[in-house]
């Protein structure tokens, strides 16, 4: 990799990195903000969905309006946006005397900016690198966000030992420097901002659904259902440290960044597995992700101590770890090249929902009890289980013989070998570096431009 993409890659890892520090951050700062500002525990979790169903409704639209117009031209007014949307919860809190509201608007702000970030810096990555460093460039952007997840709740309690609205203002700080670094470094290809009419989207949406709309719907259900049960249980965990066991801010940081570890290292174990034997284990290893998030969650109401207590939340999100690889693997390689980003942001827009719906659900445990919430949780998980055990069929979902070699156009490797490019379409041409003439393998001058064998035009 050279050092131009290296600095490339370096800028849009900060996007997904910076993304998930949008809920991950406030988790264990509820029960303070909820103190300060008198709220239940169902109304202060009303800041985390504020943030994810506007990102939800805006991540379909921000992968439409990037195929137009560029995906840079995107990702770095939304980071913008997303920085602009803290810095106005945080002077809220500061300036009005009941800033509950103004924060929540805030956030709103927020959730939109996050919608044209974390999926487009995916999909640019993938404009990019189109040699085999493509799958190494993209674990490199998971690495980021699993790093986000972890390091986010330690943040977010270091910032609220200083004020308890403090981690609003570091979104600003982060997000507006990382949008001047993704717009002055990265250059994208020159056909990634091709117009495509909405017309044309349509009927690639209608391709697929006709084709594989009962396995998707099984994925979508699985991811959604994942992310619901993880951060509903996180907010409710950092509820129980602070009531129960008194526990302070930077502790519950702390202990709720162990169950989030535990999802970073599965994601990425799972990952390396499942691009060996894929076609064979995925299926798999949603299943038994949904089963340990059930197993995690179910025995919740019944734990007396600390220890117990994250313990079992660790099951739950080793359980998301293993499941949620799986599924994107899944998503990814049952479009085409055409579609692929349309159903894949969809998919990213259920999993927002399930993340903006899940801590205030689980608050109704103040009115309804730990047990039906947490019994009731651990039932989501079974149900997804059932759903993806009859309705996820692998031979209808993957294109044929893809546990050998997806069909499509190929070109010469960096090893010389041939290489298969995902979805079937050749690359774009970058716009910053032109190719030089080169010589195919029988000596005979290839134009500049064109792809050929034994060569990386990268």
């Amino acid at each position: 990799m050279r050092s131009r993409t290296r600095a490339e890659l370096a800028a849009l890892a900060t996007v997904p990195f910076i993304m998930v520090l949008g809920n991950s951050m406030l988790i264990p700062v509820l029960p303070q903000i909820g103190q300060t500002l008198d709220l239940g525990q169902a109304r202060v979790g009303l800041l985390i969905t504020a943030f994810s169903l506007p990102a939800g409704l805006v991540i379909p639209w921000a992968g439409l309006l990037s195929d137009r117009v560029g995906r840079v031209t995107v990702i770095a007014p939304a980071l913008i946006l997303y920085g602009l949307g803290g810095l106005a919860a945080g002077l809220a809190s500061v300036l009005v005397a009941s800033p509950f509201l103004f924060i929540l608007g805030a956030r709103v702000i927020q959730g939109i900016g996050a919608g044209g970030t974390y999926q487009l810096a995916l999909a640019l990555a993938g404009d990019i690198f189109q040699s085999k460093e493509r799958s190494k460039a993209l674990g490199l952007l998971e690495a980021a966000n699993g790093l986000g997840k972890v390091v986010s709740p330690v943040a977010g309690a270091a910032a609220a030992l200083v004020f308890w609205f403090a981690p609003f203002f570091v979104y600003g700080v982060l997000a507006l420097p990382a949008a001047a670094l993704v717009w002055l470094v990265v250059r994208e290809p020159e056909a990634a901002g091709r117009a495509r009419s909405m017309e044309e989207y349509v009927q690639s949406l209608r391709r697929v659904a006709r084709a594989k709309a009962v396995p998707l719907a099984a994925c979508f259900l699985a991811g959604m259902a994942s992310l619901f049960l993880l951060f509903g249980v996180l907010a409710n965990l950092s509820d129980v440290l602070e009531q129960r066991f008194n526990v302070p801010v930077f502790g519950r940081g702390l202990i709720i960044a162990l169950p989030v570890l535990g999802l970073a290292i599965t994601a990425y174990v799972s990952g390396t597995v499942l691009q060996r034997e894929f076609a064979r284990r995925a299926k798999l290893a949603v299943v038994i992700g949904l089963i340990l998030i059930a197993l995690g969650v179910a025995p919740l109401p019944w734990m007396g101590s600390i220890v117990l207590w994250t313990a079992s939340t660790a099951v739950a999100g080793i359980g998301v770890g293993l499941a949620l690889p799986s599924l994107n693997t899944l998503i990814t390689s049952s479009i085409s090249y055409a579609g692929r980003g349309l159903v894949t942001a969809l998919y990213g827009a259920v999993r927002f929902f399930g993340v903006a719906i899940g801590p205030p659900a689980f608050g109704m445990v103040e009115t309804l009890g730990s047990v039906p919430v947490y019994l009731g949780g651990a039932g989501v998980a079974v149900i997804a289980v059932v759903v993806v055990t009859f309705l996820l069929n692998q031979e209808r979902l993957l294109p044929e013989g893809m546990d050998e070699q997806e069909k499509a156009p190929t070109r010469g490797g960096d090893d010389g070998r041939e290489e298969t490019l995902p979805g079937g379409s050749p690359p774009p041409a970058r716009l910053h570096r032109p190719h030089p003439v080169r010589k195919r393998l029988d000596g005979a001058p290839e134009e500049p431009g064109t792809w050929w064998k034994g060569g990386d035009p990268f």
